[in-house]
């Protein structure tokens, strides 16, 4: 049943409430020990073997040190690691820096780039402590999917190359026009090994669990690099120059010309954070873990770079492939990041010798499957389903030909370009209503000036002297298109012709001149619905504050219900089919239809003072046998409610009138109960309500037994399995609550009431 409510009144948790509201799903471990020797340290060694062999490359496309890139390795993957706002994020040298870092030096050295370096780090430490990091989740989805996949492709297309015993371009253009060449010159031990790492890693995932324990990209290039020495095969193998420690040195301040350091220092920073923010997004993506705190990544990444650029080394991002091979080879935590630094410098310093054994073309078919896995089908459907597919492509094909940085903003400026469109379009028709004379243009969407040439094409094709309904469902309406309605009605009209308007949308025609248009809000237009009469006279759609509020309201349903509710009971015109009898009481505050969310033709609805349900009460008796035996209803529901003034009356014992206290008697038994403990009052009293309360959910499991007793109920929850079931509308917090026999349950946010009224019959239990 559901779940018993120990305080109806309890207020939801608040801020530092032990309630946790982490994403569901396994929850990355807090440098747990024995997480990290069974997740993290395999995973780091995976991402060491990507982040080492990439370092190096992107070193030598740029033009620096090749330890430059070791050392940038190292500080992100410690610092970052450590002080950044990402558990998953692996921080070092990006290529899409490349570009830049090779202009920086050639235009100020190597040393001043790593004085460039330290200080885009000092502005990205602002940039945290500003908290305006967060901005970067503006990103639409299909622009991260794409951005992911052209990296992807990106990666392939250069380790083709390294694969087949050559070296990669730096276009992606010059990698694809050059394959075939390469192809017919290809290194075929180098392809040998190479493809072996591909077909170990595809094969992995299809062993047993307690096989893949071992990550499958560490098993690859350890049976590759053991193959190839075994065989003595002769091929490019990884080449590191002399000491780590060798590289360090101080970086030099600008010789004139600062205006062109301040531009590059922007630039560094304004890429790296960009980078780093989106990788940040899209592994965020990947798992179900925490968050990133984005402004915590910000300051980490710029302390990252403050070092490495005081150190000698290459500028440092979050990088989505090392951070994606990090996700994908089961890191739960930061530690991974910060042991696949320590790993880098540990081989770098006391194992070169091991290192340089490692052939390239292995790490290439470890780098194509990892770049390969980024490009997800699953993204191109989703795109492809919901309207993307174009934002998507242009985005791919960008950051592939282009840049990150480019493609990112171009499919920005796409996915914003769709989206005004999609706001801003309106769909306009106009057809005959049946065999009638009588015309229906609907106007659907933002309704705009620049929806005039559609309007007044749709309006001419209307015939002169015919009886127009419009039908408005706009959540915008400005001046310009209101004043092209209004004047083709006005002319229509005067050509003999009739026009009516239904507003069902949100935006209405009478506000357009009050003040300047603004979207109409769903919150507004359910007030209108629901709100009482008092909160529309003061010159609003029921009316004013002088009229007859009952005749004011009736206009407003034909003006703008009428004409939806109207397809609802043409189905109904021929009879009714109600699911349930609905008793409930009298009480105005009380509107079964919306506290049920049914509609025209759901409930069979009695109401009286009190929700009683009399043995010998003609009025209740004839509806109930009659929804019974002629409509064959499945459910039976009593309904009571709080502030009661019925159950009120009872329990102070006060006269309220000879008629009302001759009705009031049939409540007696209710009374005697609830003074005799019983276990529905004390489970009201419990859960924190008010005597009254207590009594009228008594009242109703009083009730209840009353209807159980009777035959034709009787005889249906024997023949038909028919429900018979109580609620408590609690006014104050609009919440439902169910009575049975002997507690009370809640039913908020609960669809469980609802499945045990279709399977279940009736009981002296709990309902």
């Amino acid at each position: 049943m559901a779940t018993k409510i120990p305080n109806a009144h309890a207020s939801p948790p608040g801020p530092g409430s032990s309630v946790s509201t982490a994403v569901p799903g396994f929850r990355l471990p807090s440098l747990d020990p024995a997480s990290i020797l069974r997740h993290d340290v395999p995973a780091s060694i995976v991402v060491f073997l990507v982040a080492l062999p990439l370092s190096i490359g992107i070193a030598i496309a740029s033009g620096a040190p090749v330890a430059a890139g070791l050392i940038a390795a190292v500080i992100g993957g410690i610092v970052g690691g450590a002080l950044g706002g990402s558990a998953l994020q692996v921080s070092g040298p990006a290529a899409g820096l490349t570009v830049v870092v090779a202009e920086s030096i050639h235009q100020f050295g190597w040393r001043v780039t790593c004085f460039i370096v330290a200080a885009a780090g000092v502005l990205q430490i602002l940039f945290g402590l500003s908290r305006v990091a967060r901005a970067a989740l503006a990103v639409a989805p299909v622009v991260v999917h794409a951005m992911l996949a052209g990296i992807g492709i990106t990666i392939a297309l250069q380790q083709v190359h390294v694969l087949l015993g050559g070296e990669s371009g730096s276009a992606a253009w010059d990698n694809i026009t050059e394959l075939a060449s390469r192809l017919t010159a290809a290194d075929g031990p180098a392809a040998l090994l190479g493809v072996l790492v591909i077909v170990i890693m595809l094969g992995w995932n299809r062993l047993p669990e307690r096989v893949k324990v071992v990550p499958g990209a560490l098993v690859a290039i350890v049976v590759a690099t053991g193959l190839s020495g075994v065989l003595s095969l002769e091929v490019k193998r990884v080449a590191l120059d002399g000491s780590l420690f060798d590289a360090i040195g101080l970086p030099e301040l600008p010789h004139g010309d600062w205006a062109a350091v301040v531009m590059m220092i922007f630039t560094v920073a304004l890429i790296t954070s960009v980078q780093s923010l989106l990788s940040a997004v899209a592994i965020d993506k990947m798992h179900t873990g925490p968050r990133t705190d984005l402004d915590r990544e910000m300051i980490g990444l710029g302390s990252a770079n403050v070092l490495t650029g005081l150190l000698g080394g290459l500028p440092v991002a979050g990088v989505i492939v090392r951070s994606s091979t990090n996700v994908a080879a089961g890191a739960r935590s930061r530690a991974s990041a910060i042991l696949h630094g320590v790993w880098v410098l540990v081989f770098s310093v006391a194992l070169v010798s091991l290192v340089e054994q490692i052939p390239l073309a292995a790490l290439a078919g470890l780098l194509i499957v990892i770049g390969m896995q980024l490009v997800k089908l699953a993204h191109i459907r989703l795109a492809h389903r919901t309207g993307d597919l174009l934002v998507y492509v242009a985005t791919l094909v960008t950051v592939v030909f282009l840049n990150l940085l480019e493609g990112v903003l171009i499919g920005l400026a796409l996915a914003f370009a769709l989206l005004v469109w999609r706001v801003v379009r309106v769909a306009v028709t106009a057809e005959r209503i049946g065999g009638t004379e009588r015309w229906l243009v609907r106007i659907d969407g933002s309704c705009t000036f620049l929806s005039l040439p559609k309007l007044s094409t749709t309006f001419g094709a209307v015939p002169p002297g015919v009886a127009v309904t419009v039908e408005l469902t706009v959540d915008f309406l400005d001046h310009a298109a209101y004043d092209a309605i209004t004047d083709w009605a006005r002319q229509h009209e005067s050509n003999g012709g009739a026009v009516d308007f239904v507003e069902i949308g949100t935006s209405r025609m009478a506000n357009v001149q009050d003040a300047p248009p603004s979207r109409g809000m769903g919150r507004v237009a359910l007030a209108d619905v629901l709100g009482p009469w008092r909160l529309h006279r003061n010159g609003s759609s029921h009316g004013s504050a002088d009229g007859d509020p009952l005749a004011s309201g009736i206009a407003a349903y034909h003006r703008s219900r009428a004409d939806l509710v109207r397809s609802h009971l043409d189905e109904l015109r021929d009879g009714q089919d109600p699911d349930s009898f609905f008793l409930t009481c009298s009480d105005s505050r009380i509107v079964p239809n919306v506290i049920t969310h049914s509609g025209p033709g759901d409930l069979f609805t009695v109401r009286n003072v009190g929700n009683l349900v009399p043995e010998h009460d003609a009025s209740v008796e004839a509806a109930l046998v009659f929804a019974l035996e002629k409509l064959s209803v499945r459910t039976v529901v009593v309904c009571g409610h709080s502030c009661c003034g019925a159950m009120g009356a009872l329990y102070c014992g006060e006269s309220a009138g000879p008629g009302i206290d001759r009705w009031l008697e049939y409540g007696q038994p209710s009374l005697a109960r609830y003074r005799a403990g019983h276990p529905v009052g004390r489970a009201a009293e419990a859960a924190g309500f008010g005597p009254v309360e207590q009594l009228s959910m008594v009242n109703i499991a009083v009730q209840l037994e009353n209807l159980r007793r009777h035959p034709s109920v009787r005889r249906a929850i024997e023949e038909r399995g028919l429900t018979v079931a109580g609620l408590f509308f609690d006014i104050a917090s609009a919440r439902l609550i169910e009575v049975g026999a002997d507690g009370i349950a809640s039913l908020e946010d609960n669809d469980e009431l609802l499945a045990q009224l279709q399977r279940e019959p009736a009981s002296m239990g709990t309902v």
